[in-house]
């Protein structure tokens, strides 16, 4: 069976953000702003400054958690942690993307009281995060706009 494709555009990202944000804007520790924002790398990044923007968030911390490259999947490992955000109370952990659970672990653990919201969420991953935009299946590749470039693609009927 062909892998699964969901390409995501720099517009629909900056959409998907803005309808996280409004989910977020309210869900402060008692309903006051956040305290910061701590971006995943690297994927969390381009949706942490848009998450900011749209929340008038000015203090961003990351954690960063190697767990794969393009090639394989590894044990994962911390190479920074967010020293700011102590145990993550009253603030929010932001990742592109919650996939198999391994990296929302690892980060959970680390900032067992932030609030952990993804732009997008895959079933085995889903029950990690707080808050979400949309599910995508789990065989399914998403394809973020920071990691292609346009190019021709064969009609599906004539790629079979």
């Amino acid at each position: 069976m062909a892998p699964r494709y969901y390409t995501v555009t720099w517009d629909q990202l900056h959409r998907d953000c803005k309808a996280l944000s409004w989910r977020l804007v309210d869900k402060g520790p008692g309903g006051s702003p956040w305290k910061g924002i701590v971006a995943i790398t690297r994927g969390g990044l381009i949706p942490a400054a848009i998450i900011a923007r749209e929340l008038d968030c000015r203090l961003i911390e990351s954690v960063s958690v190697v767990t794969y490259d393009e090639e394989e999947r590894g044990q994962p490992r911390v190479m920074k942690s967010p020293d700011a955000a102590g145990d993550g109370e009253g603030w929010l952990l932001l990742d592109d993307l919650v996939d198999t659970g391994t990296t929302a672990r690892v980060v959970r653990a680390i900032l067992p009281k932030a609030h952990f919201a993804t732009v997008y969420a895959k079933p085995a991953g889903k029950p990690l995060v707080d808050t979400f935009v949309t599910e995508v299946s789990q065989d399914t590749w998403i394809l973020f706009p920071w990691d292609t470039e346009p190019q021709f693609v064969a009609p599906i009927a004539k790629s079979r």
